[in-house]
């Protein structure tokens, strides 16, 4: 019987699809230095984020047919290493795409009117100074008409700018793996309902230099996308977002933008010292954080979960 150790949790959905597939499934979560004694057991791992299947892990599981990550990147996965040894690779590009969009946008929303701000501010003051907290968050900004830079142009990107789009703002994508030049986005992401508009890709600098908001939306590179330099190209009071990877932004030039005023604002779901994100990040005002979840709804954890449990499935029916 094919057995499948599911390390980082999958919904009951897809838990059920495999196991009417005839397939033993295990949902104990075994902690990484336990790993290398336990998963040659299996012959498929599932992932999320948290744990890392690495050279060394996979050179001790000849068993392993199929390495599955619930999510985008891969960056956990030594995936060249599993590939050349004939083990098959899989993730779910399209599953979250909508949620981890909609939160870029929650943190854009949050920002333009000051709501992570007036929410820590409203309990502990609102009843004795109501008139002065109204004062001080009412030049908060609409969407509309602003322009936002999108990096990173797949998947997630495309429905970042579908929703940017239908909120009537200019939208500025750019693409640092492929150079799109024709891209048609539908602005109900419908089969029945269409209304198509033609986005063109930019170049870096231009989007740099005409953003008002710019939002991230690409996989681990091992650099930082966004420094000292690229701020530097930016508009006076731009608004950054970052929802994809941990390491795509130099803290600690961000940190000086915020305190200079040249970055009005950021939303961060992601952090380059994850579980433990710089405490200064957390605690600064012009900063909108939340827990690296992205792709955490109810719908996108079910999309997640039939989409590997598809794809395994196939694999191992070839």
């Amino acid at each position: 019987m094919i057995k499948i150790l599911i390390n980082d949790g999958i919904h009951p959905d897809g838990k059920m699809l495999l196991e009417d597939a005839g397939f033993r499934v295990d949902t104990d979560k075994i902690a990484q230095e336990d790993l290398p004694s336990k998963l040659p057991d299996y012959n498929a791992i599932v992932v999320r984020s948290a744990t890392k299947v690495r050279t060394d892990l996979i050179d001790l599981c000849p068993n392993l047919k199929v390495i599955a990550r619930g999510g985008v990147g891969l960056d956990n996965i030594d995936v060249d290493h599993a590939k050349g040894k004939g083990i098959t690779v899989i993730n779910t590009p399209a599953a979250s795409s909508e949620s981890v969009a909609e939160l870029a946008f929650a943190h854009m929303f949050t920002l333009a009117r000051f709501l992570h701000q007036s929410n820590r501010e409203m309990p502990e003051r609102g009843t004795t100074d109501f008139k002065n907290l109204k004062k001080s968050y009412s030049k908060g900004m609409q969407l509309r008409g602003k322009t936002l830079g999108i990096i990173g142009f797949g998947r997630i990107g495309q429905e970042t700018a579908r929703i940017g789009l239908a909120l009537g703002m200019n939208v500025l994508p750019v693409d640092l793996m492929i150079n799109h030049t024709d891209i048609d986005i539908n602005l109900f992401n419908s089969k029945d309902v269409k209304l198509t508009v033609h986005v063109p890709t930019v170049s870096f600098d231009e989007m740099l230099a005409k953003s008002d908001f710019i939002s991230l939306h690409v996989p681990s590179v091992g650099r930082a996308i966004l420094g000292s330099a690229e701020f530097e190209k930016m508009k006076d009071g731009v608004v950054i977002i970052n929802c994809s990877r941990g390491g795509t932004i130099d803290e600690e030039a961000l940190l000086e933008g915020l305190d200079s005023g040249k970055i009005a604002a950021a939303g961060l779901d992601v952090f380059e010292n994850e579980p433990t994100p710089l405490k200064s990040l957390l605690d600064h005002p012009k900063i909108s954080v939340t827990p690296h979840i992205g792709a955490s709804t109810v719908e996108a954890q079910r999309n997640i979960g039939l989409e590997l449990a598809d794809k395994i499935i196939a694999a191992f029916n070839k």
